[in-house]
């Protein structure tokens, strides 16, 4: 008999169709009522395939008695509630480092657009305003100082790509990283400070939330500029806009938001602020590596027993 999972939210359709193909799978999402269709049908899945947008909640993943394996399309995993996985015995993968250099080059992109005002002088010339005047000088971006908020797997792809751009770069996280080239700061604050560029590369969840405070950002300053492409929980969201808007930073770049898909509607107005639509590992490629990951660790786990990618 086919292992039997259930599908918690929707995923690629070819993940969808690879996963029909080997498994006895079952769309939780299409259930008119999912608490009343587990409460009969829970302890029939050993199997629980979600993403990192949707996660699985201590409520979910005790809804299924015989549950053993979680595997997450997406790095990020504070959606998922590890420690209620762990008290049972279940093991969790997600999708690391198949997404690093497309989130990494979203990072760069984002950061040159801001510095140099890319998507405010596309709207410079829709609107007409060059016939009426020269668009604004901009900051230079090769030779200043990155900030990496986060050393990870991302974070260090992020600082190599600096390389090219020949910027000093330091990191703080919540311990040096042995073994890398760049200066660690002791705080999300001094980092800021020292900083041009600050880059959010770090995990999201209760433990970084909010860790970009208003005092970081007062200590950015009127001539930094904040690019995020971790998760809009780090950042002080209300404290961010304000920031802005009074020109206390220069600008900000942002994929990710506090409550998505709403953008708050004072950042809509502001023109040094670059806004998309949490789209950093939205490549073909990425998202079929990501989808490959997932159909892996499932095939690992059930056949051999491991994951290919557990989360530690």
């Amino acid at each position: 008999m086919k292992p039997r999972l259930l599908q918690h939210g929707r995923l690629l359709s070819s993940l969808e169709a690879a996963i029909a193909a080997e498994f006895d799978v079952h769309p939780l999402w299409k259930e008119a009522d999912p608490q009343a269709f587990l409460a009969r049908h829970g302890s029939e899945f050993s199997g629980l395939v979600t993403s990192a947008r949707v996660g699985a909640d201590a409520a979910l993943i005790e809804a299924l008695p015989a549950l053993k394996v979680i595997a997450s399309f997406g790095v990020g995993y504070e959606t998922l509630d590890l420690e209620s996985a762990r008290r049972r015995g279940v093991v969790v993968s997600n999708t690391p480092d198949v997404l690093n250099d497309c989130v990494a080059d979203l990072a760069f992109g984002l950061l040159i657009d801001v510095a140099r005002g890319i998507s405010a002088a596309d709207r410079f010339v829709r609107r007409g305003d060059w016939e009426r005047g020269i668009f604004p000088l901009t900051t230079r971006v090769s030779g200043k100082r990155l900030g990496i908020l986060g050393l990870g797997r991302i974070g260090q792809t992020i600082a190599r790509r600096s390389a090219g751009f020949e910027m000093d770069v330091r990191y703080h996280s919540r311990r040096p990283v042995p073994d890398v080239p760049w200066t660690y700061e002791a705080s999300a604050a001094s980092l800021a400070e020292w900083a041009d560029f600050l880059v959010v590369a770090c995990a999201g969840g209760a433990a970084t939330r909010h860790l970009v405070s208003a005092e970081v950002l007062q200590s950015l300053g009127p001539d930094g500029f904040l690019i995020n492409i971790a998760r809009g929980s780090v950042v002080d969201e209300r404290a961010l806009v304000s920031a802005l808007s009074e020109r206390r930073i220069a600008g900000a770049a942002l994929d990710v938001f506090e409550n998505e898909p709403q953008v708050p509607q004072e950042l809509l107005a502001l023109d040094n602020v670059v806004l998309l639509p949490h789209i950093a590992s939205g490549t073909r490629e990425t998202r079929q590596a990501m989808a490959d990951l997932v159909l892996a660790n499932l095939r690992s786990y059930f056949t051999k027993g491991r994951l290919e990618t557990p989360i530690a």
